[in-house]
C-alpha cells in the first residue's frame, strides 16, 4: 500500500516536472525564432546588388547653400564660355605659367652681339641685352633686364631665332630713349621668329613684328615714357607696322596695356599700315585688355586677317579698350573673318559696320 502511494507522488511530480520544462522550451523557440519578437541590434544588410537608399535627413535653419550656387543666386555658377574673371583663371598665361623654369646664373653681357649660328643660351640671367646676327639661335629658360633699345633684336637678313620661357624686362627711366626702352623681342628681318611661354614687361611696343610665331605669352605692366621728341611714346604689347612678307601669329597670349590713354596707350594689339599693307595676320585665342582700342585691325586694305575666338576684358575699361574693342576692321577684305570674339563677361563682340 505505502509502495504504490510512493509510485503514484512519484509520477506526478515527474508530470509536473515534464510540464515546467515543455513550457520554458516553447517560450524560449517562440523569442529566437519570431522576426517580430525583438529589434535587431544591427541594420538589415541589401541583398548583393541591390542599392541602399541613404537616410532622409531634414535641413535646418544653418544648413550650408549648395557648393556650385554664388552666394545669394541660388543658381549654378555662370559657365567659363559665358564670362571669364582673369586670365590665369581662364586658361590664359600668367606669372605662374612663362618664365624660366630652372635656376639661373648671372651674366653681365651689356649690349652683346650674337654672331654664332645655333648659339644657345639657357640659364642665363642676363644684365644687358642681345643682338642677333646669326641663324638658329635659341634663347631659352632666361631671363633678360635690358637698358638698350630692346630685349631681343633680330638683325636682316637672319632666320630661325626662337625665345622660349624668358622673361624679359627693363630698367624703367634707364631705357635710351629719353629714358624710356622700346621693344622687348624686334624682328627686323623678314623672316619668322617664334617667342612662346615669356613673360615680358615695361617695354614701351613689347613685341614688334610684322611675321612671327607668338604664343603662350604674359605680356603686362608696359610703363609709358616720353620719347626723345618729347611726345608720349605709343605703348603695344603687340604692334605690326604692316608689309609683311610673311605671317603673323598671335595665339593664346594674354596682352595687356594698362596705360592711360593721355600717356600713350595704343592697343594689345596694334595692326597698323605704317609701312605698308597689313596682310595674312592670325589673331586667335587671346586675352586682350586695354589701349585706346585693344585691337587695331589693319585698316581698309587690310587682308587676309583671321580673329577668332578671342577674350576682350573688362579689366582697365567696360568696353575692353578706353574706346572700345576694336577699330580699323576692314570687313570686306579678301579673306578677313572676324568670329567668336567675346567680352569677358559673356557679350559677343562686333566690330563697327
Amino acid at each position: 500500500m505505502l509502495r504504490n502511494r510512493r509510485r503514484l507522488v512519484a509520477w506526478l511530480l515527474a508530470g509536473v516536472l515534464l510540464a515546467v520544462v515543455l513550457t520554458l522550451y516553447d517560450a524560449d523557440r517562440t523569442g529566437v525564432s519570431d522576426p517580430k519578437a525583438a529589434p535587431s541590434a544591427t541594420p538589415s544588410q541589401a541583398p548583393p546588388g541591390t542599392a541602399t537608399p541613404a537616410p532622409t535627413t531634414t535641413a535646418g535653419p544653418s544648413a550650408a547653400p549648395s557648393p556650385t550656387a554664388p552666394p545669394g543666386t541660388g543658381g549654378p555658377s555662370p559657365s567659363a564660355s559665358t564670362a571669364c574673371t582673369s586670365p590665369g583663371a581662364c586658361g590664359y598665361p600668367d606669372a605662374n605659367s612663362t618664365g624660366p623654369r630652372i635656376a639661373l646664373e648671372r651674366h653681365d653681357t651689356g649690349n652683346m652681339s650674337v654672331k654664332k649660328d645655333g648659339t644657345v643660351i639657357k640659364g642665363w640671367d642676363i644684365r644687358g641685352s642681345l643682338d642677333i646676327y646669326a641663324n638658329d639661335v635659341t634663347i631659352i629658360d632666361s631671363r633678360i633686364t635690358s637698358t638698350n633699345w630692346w630685349g631681343v633684336n633680330l638683325r636682316p637678313g637672319f632666320s630661325g631665332l626662337k625665345v622660349l620661357h624668358t622673361t624679359i624686362t627693363a630698367v624703367p627711366g634707364k631705357g635710351p630713349d629719353n629714358g624710356g626702352v622700346n621693344y622687348a623681342v624686334s624682328n627686323m628681318g623678314g623672316s619668322s621668329i617664334e617667342v612662346g611661354w615669356c613673360d615680358i614687361s615695361v617695354f614701351g611696343n613689347a613685341l614688334s613684328m610684322g611675321q612671327g610665331d607668338l604664343h603662350d605669352n604674359y605680356v603686362h605692366d608696359l610703363v609709358a615714357f616720353r620719347n626723345q621728341g618729347g611726345e608720349w611714346q605709343h605703348i603695344d604689347a603687340v604692334i605690326s607696322g604692316g608689309g609683311n612678307k610673311g605671317r603673323l601669329t598671335i595665339r593664346h597670349n594674354t596682352l595687356l596695356n594698362s596705360t592711360p590713354v593721355d600717356k600713350g596707350a595704343t592697343a594689345a594689339v596694334g595692326l597698323f599700315a605704317d609701312t605698308g599693307v597689313v596682310s595674312s595676320v592670325v589673331v586667335e585665342d587671346n586675352w586682350l585688355a586695354g589701349g585706346a582700342y585693344a585691337l587695331y585691325g589693319g585698316g581698309p586694305g587690310a587682308t587676309g586677317i583671321r580673329v577668332t575666338g578671342n577674350v576682350f576684358s573688362t579689366q582697365y575699361h567696360p568696353a575692353g579698350g578706353a574706346y572700345g574693342p576694336v577699330t580699323a576692321w576692314n570687313a570686306g577684305g579678301a579673306g578677313n573673318v572676324w568670329k567668336d570674339n567675346r567680352m569677358s563677361d559673356g557679350r559677343p563682340v562686333e566690330p563697327a559696320s
